[in-house]
């Protein structure tokens, strides 16, 4: 019955647009302190969303789950082809991430196919802290680390790990600037990835492409020139996704824990 309720609220939210608790009421039986209840918890949850004083609409979590073209294998059908390019033409293994339920998690790695040495960086979650692609994921959700209590719970994995809450947030401003994050030797040492977000809001905030490899070959230099490639690229798939908003602004310029595994290149 409980249940019910909830989707016969979202069913009529969802066919108005926007709803008042009003509204809700005036199209079903529920009484008013229960329709505002209900309401109320489904904000928390995050499946309804205030637009407007006293309106709601579906919320992003809800629109993020009935995205059919959201699912991993729809994601790969479009980036795989990108990031397999992309790893033959920087020598570099390309990774695609993404937010699932409250960690990021890479899910595809694409590896270069011209013979050359690469580090895989491994399949699975990683720490909001201290990886590219969980970096840059949380720059553009902030609701991410606000629920959290941080101090004390950012593990060392290195001696470069940001372990402080405050160095957190000025690092999350620093890829909020300029568009792409790093992880430079946080995870383990000798290692370097760089990730940018497939958009700052919507879906694409939820979503990050990357690169990874040892600091040798990842020096400051080139992890900016990977980073703009990966924003341009960024812009390109967000661009040709249906499943981005499409009122985005533009972009501003600006873990299982993993064990890197050298390999080489058939």
């Amino acid at each position: 019955m409980h249940l019910e309720r909830l989707i016969l609220i979202l069913e009529i939210v969802g066919q108005k647009g926007a709803a008042t608790v009003a509204d809700i009421c005036a199209h079903s039986d529920l009484p008013k302190p229960s329709a505002y209840r209900l309401v109320q918890d489904l904000v928390g949850a995050g499946l309804l969303e205030p637009v407007a004083r006293g309106r709601f609409a579906i919320g992003t979590r809800l629109k993020r789950i009935t995205r059919s073209d959201q699912s991993d294998r729809a994601l790969l059908e479009r980036i795989a082809p990108v990031l397999r390019q992309a790893a033959t033409r920087h020598g570099a293994a390309f990774f695609l991430a993404r937010l699932r339920g409250r960690a990021v998690e890479i899910i595809h790695v694409a590896t270069p196919d011209n013979g050359v040495s690469y580090l895989h960086p491994g399949l699975g979650k990683r720490p909001l802290h201290a990886c590219s692609c969980a970096k840059a994921v949380a720059a553009f959700s902030p609701e991410l680390l606000l629920a959290r209590d941080l101090a004390g719970r950012l593990k060392a994995y290195t001696e470069f790990t940001l372990t402080r809450p405050e160095d957190l947030e000025a690092e999350l401003e620093v890829v909020r600037q300029q568009g792409y994050a790093e992880c430079v030797e946080e995870i383990e040492r000798g290692m370097c990835s760089v990730a940018a977000p497939l958009g700052q809001t919507g879906p694409g905030a939820t979503l990050s492409i990357g690169a990874a490899g040892s600091t040798r070959v990842f020096t400051a230099a080139f992890r900016a020139k990977i980073g703009q490639e990966l924003m341009r690229l960024a812009r390109e798939l967000s661009a040709n996704s249906a499943g981005q908003s499409r009122d985005e602004p533009a972009r501003r310029t600006g873990p299982r824990e993993p064990e890197w595994m050298p390999r080489t290149g058939s």
